[in-house]
């Protein structure tokens, strides 16, 4: 088994209620997401969510790691997580300003 450390960036979302996808596991793979970094450029406070699909779609409320968190203006919050992820799953973000960003630092295990 073969193990490669990758990254990965999105650019949140104008409303909690749209999602956007941060990482995808490839087919025959299996991921662990180590940390995830969120940082909000703007000087007023925005609020993020972040869940784990199994589909492009919006995660249900069983699926959220994440939910209506306060990131302050200006701020970075750094998340140990320690998730695993089999094959063709979606980690998928929102914020309520696309005026913050998304990175998730992982290793993909095929």
């Amino acid at each position: 088994m073969a193990t490669a450390y990758k990254y990965s960036q999105v650019q949140g979302t104008s409303s909690t209620g749209t999602y956007a996808t941060l990482y995808t596991t490839p087919a025959a793979t299996e991921a662990v997401i180590s940390s995830l970094v969120i940082t909000n450029q703007s000087s007023s406070a925005i609020t993020v969510r972040i869940g784990l699909d199994a589909t492009a779609g919006t995660p249900g409320a069983s699926e959220c790691l994440v939910y209506d968190a306060a990131i302050a203006g200006n701020d970075t919050v750094a998340l140990t997580l320690g998730v695993t992820l089999d094959a063709a799953k979606f980690v998928r973000v929102s914020s309520s300003a696309n005026t913050c960003n998304f990175s998730a630092f992982l290793s993909e295990i095929s």
